[in-house]
């Protein structure tokens, strides 16, 4: 049996859903969008030409680079470089040297700098002010090269990966992003927990960190990718070829050093690639992993950068 409620349902029209205001789409938003797409477009290839060029370089012939005929496309085409730079048997322990320093220094930091900026995001901290101003401070002053040596030595830091992550464990831009994000979530969520019987500890692992991947994930490319470049500080504080990240042998192919004695001697005897193969080769060999690994985090960069920085 029908009844009047039921038919007064049958008949009754939804509503229909408010449709949001988009930008208008007027002459001068039209010319933005042009601008604004041809000047990234520069800036895209701007920034991908030296590398495009590299890799053309790394896999032409010495003859064609040193004519200067090698541009975006390789010349005379060979991988013979690749091959004598991968048997080289410093290279591979240099290179493994650079894995462990990245990995181990930016575990370090991201746990100290995450501490770090959880404190200072408690406004209650009595001190807080002082423990920013020292933050602060270290990014405009420093004690200097000697004085920073002689600390690393006399500590007996030399020669272990303690001295390239130690000192530079925490970076203060980093720290700040951190302590905006960490300001941004709502108190409520910690004094639930608190509630819940969570001490300081259970609150930062079981609470905030879950709710932090993003800037988590923004840090540690930040850090990986330093350390991973990173080459003055065990320029400074490694004495031997074996503890070398990878970064000093390029460097020292760059600066027509002898730290690739294998190959110089390999190329010499064959008559192949010579020193601008070389560099092109390694340089392409060393920045392959941050080009792998990055655009898997991209997305967290970008989600951690702007929920970081922008408050309110």
């Amino acid at each position: 049996m029908v009844t009047v409620e039921a038919v007064e349902r049958a008949t009754e029209v939804e509503p229909r859903p408010r449709r949001r205001p988009g930008i208008r789409q007027t002459r001068g938003y039209r010319v933005f969008q042009v601008v604004n797409a041809i000047i990234l477009t520069l800036v895209v290839v701007v920034t991908l030409y030296p590398f495009v060029n590299i890799v053309a370089r790394s896999m032409s012939h010495e003859a064609y680079i040193i004519a200067g005929q090698v541009n975006l496309v390789p010349r005379g085409f060979t991988l013979d470089t690749y091959q004598l730079v991968m048997s080289d048997p410093l290279f591979w322990t240099n290179y493994r040297n650079t894995v462990f320093y990245t990995v181990t220094a930016t575990l370090i930091s991201i746990v100290m700098t995450t501490c770090y900026a959880y404190v200072l995001s408690k406004k209650h901290l009595k001190g807080r002010s002082a423990l920013v101003g020292i933050a602060v401070f270290t990014m405009f002053f420093s004690g200097g090269l000697i004085p920073n040596y002689v600390l690393v030595t006399s500590l007996g830091l030399k020669n272990s990966v303690w001295a390239i992550a130690l000192p530079n464990a925490i970076n203060v831009f980093n720290l700040l992003v951190m302590k905006a994000f960490f300001e941004s979530l709502p108190v409520e969520l910690e004094e639930a927990a608190a509630v819940d019987g969570l001490n300081t500890y259970g609150i930062l692992l079981r609470i905030v960190l879950p709710l932090s991947k993003a800037i988590v994930a923004t840090m540690v490319l930040f850090y990986a990718v330093a350390f991973w470049n990173s080459w003055f500080a065990a320029f400074l504080y490694m004495d031997r070829q074996e503890l070398w990240p990878v970064t000093i042998y390029l460097r020292n192919l760059i600066a027509g050093a002898t730290g690739a004695e294998n190959i110089g001697a390999i190329a010499e005897a064959d008559e192949v690639q010579a020193e601008a193969t070389l560099k092109s080769v390694t340089i392409v060999l060393t920045t392959l992993p941050i080009l792998l690994v990055y655009p898997f985090v991209q997305r967290y960069f970008v989600r951690g950068i702007m929920l970081g920085a922008v408050k309110g």
